[in-house]
C-alpha cells in the first residue's frame, strides 16, 4: 500500500505534462490569424489618419489664397508665393493650385492634394480638392474623405 506521500508525488508528476506540438500549432495558429487582422486594421487606420495631412494642407491654402486674393485683387497659383510647401507638412501629398470655375485664376482657384509614396495605397481618396467657393471634393469616391 502506498503512503500518503508517494500518492502526492504520483499525483503531482501526472499534473505536470509538457504542451504537446499540436497545442502549440493551434496557439500559433490562432495568434497568426488574430495579428493578420489586427495589421489590416491598423494599416486602414493609418492611412485615414495621413488623410489629415492633405486636408489641414488644403484648408491653409484656402485661407492663404483669400489673403493673397485681398492684397492683391487676383489668387494665384505658386504654392510658395502663399507660404505652403508641395509635398505637404509630412509628405504623404502633392499641392497643386489652378484656376477654377471660371477658368482665370484672376477670380478662382482650385487647389488638389494628390497621394504619393504610401498614402497611394488609400485608393479611396487618391485626391482631395477645395476650390474658392468651398466646395471640397475627393476622388475617385467623396465618401468620408474629408472627415
Amino acid at each position: 500500500m502506498p503512503t500518503r506521500a508517494q500518492v502526492a508525488a504520483g499525483l503531482r508528476q501526472h499534473r505536470m505534462r509538457g504542451v504537446t506540438l499540436i497545442e502549440l500549432m493551434v496557439v500559433l495558429a490562432i495568434v497568426a490569424i488574430l495579428s493578420s487582422l489586427a495589421v489590416g486594421s491598423y494599416r486602414r487606420y493609418v492611412l485615414r489618419a495621413n488623410r489629415t495631412d492633405a486636408t489641414s494642407a488644403l484648408l491653409r491654402t484656402q485661407v492663404a489664397e483669400e489673403k493673397f486674393f485681398l492684397q492683391n485683387n487676383a489668387y494665384t497659383t505658386n504654392v510658395t508665393t502663399l507660404g505652403l510647401a508641395s509635398p505637404t507638412t509630412n509628405g504623404f501629398y502633392t499641392l497643386v493650385v489652378a484656376a477654377g470655375s471660371t477658368g482665370n485664376i484672376a477670380t478662382s482657384f482650385k487647389a488638389t492634394a494628390t497621394a504619393t509614396g504610401t498614402q497611394t495605397q488609400d485608393t479611396s481618396c487618391q485626391t482631395l480638392t477645395i476650390d474658392d467657393q468651398g466646395l471640397r471634393n475627393s476622388a475617385p469616391s467623396t465618401t468620408d474623405c474629408w472627415r
